[in-house]
């Protein structure tokens, strides 16, 4: 069967050579590995200055504002309502902890945090001579600062408002760091808080929540919960959740239980006058296959039927002795 997908550079369809595949052709892949480096590079760009402010453990006013994000009359602000300490050497001078700030941001509910301040603690390695080398020094910092992704690279890849990113940014705690006047999150918990635990590219068919509830008799909490256990491909846009319908129909499968064929334990228990538990005795007993439909098994009624006649012929009767 052929799996046609969406190019995720130029967005034209094309038939996918393996599971992996992601781009139509060679070119659009080049591109797409050019622009996610320029975007990678545009990033460097804009906290490399507040990169230069990680080994300074006092900063002037300036300085604090450039790696708090915000001017330097709002860090004026900040020391004069007492949110944040500062200490007067001259009449001129005056200086910030960086340790302050982090605890000031800290207490902050909306967890924004410093790109320098969240380091991995680990020996970086080091030369015949004892000094550290300045690439791993480099390297590690750029994977740092790259764990953040852009408020519009969110907006993007996962279609949600600048409104319900920032909400549910600030509901759920995600680090968040300003940069430039830009704000930056935290891409793990992105991916967690809006990503999806599959490729979405290879389902062809998506139902809504509400969709759901009316099509498979459940409620809005046991759609989530259902989607949740049974890792069913989900995406976000533009505020409203999806779902894959071709996995909820595999896994209900109202097909089966709409079918004249099968008993449910309930119904089996009805009909010979047992209770559901000796059903499920039987079943396990005389190895009669089932067939599991949410959280319900199906029995096939011409297999169930020939194993209670074979009790009542017996035993004389089709109750557990």
């Amino acid at each position: 069967m052929k799996t046609i997908r969406k190019c995720k550079f130029c967005g034209k369809e094309f038939v996918a050579r393996n599971g992996m595949q992601r781009f139509c052709c060679e070119e659009c892949q080049t591109m797409a590995e050019k622009a996610r480096k320029k975007r990678q590079q545009d990033f460097m760009n804009a906290v490399e200055p507040v990169i230069d402010l990680q080994c300074q453990e006092y900063l002037t006013f300036s300085k604090a504002a450039l790696l708090m994000g915000c001017s330097r009359q709002y860090v004026y602000k900040l020391v004069n309502e007492g949110k944040l300490a500062a200490s007067r050497i001259s009449n001129r001078m005056a200086f910030i902890r960086k340790a302050d700030i982090e605890k000031m941001l800290a207490g902050n509910p909306y967890h924004r945090v410093l790109p320098t301040s969240r380091q991995k603690k680990s020996v970086a390695p080091t030369t015949k001579k004892g000094k550290a080398t300045t690439n791993s020094v480099e390297n590690r910092q750029a994977e740092e600062v790259l764990d953040y992704i852009s408020g519009e690279e969110v907006m993007e890849t996962y279609k949600v408002r600048k409104s319900w990113l920032y909400a549910s940014a600030k509901r759920h705690q995600v680090p968040v760091c300003r940069i430039s006047g830009r704000n930056y999150y935290s891409r793990k918990h992105m991916d967690k808080l809006f990503g999806v635990g599959a490729d979405v590219e290879s389902v062809k068919e998506w139902i809504t929540s509400k969709e759901a509830e009316e099509l498979y008799a459940m409620s809005a909490a046991s759609v989530r919960s259902y989607a949740y256990r049974h890792h069913i491909p989900t995406k976000r846009e533009y505020g409203q959740t999806y779902y894959s319908k071709n996995h909820f129909d595999e896994l209900r499968r109202n097909d089966l239980a709409a079918d004249d064929s099968y008993y449910t334990a309930r119904e089996a228990a009805e009909k010979y006058g047992l209770s559901t538990a000796n059903v499920a005795v039987i079943v396990k007993k005389n190895d009669v296959a089932t067939v599991k439909v949410g959280v319900r098994n199906l029995i096939p009624k011409t297999d169930f039927d020939r194993v209670m006649e074979e009790r009542l012929a017996r035993y004389g009767s089709y109750s557990i002795a």
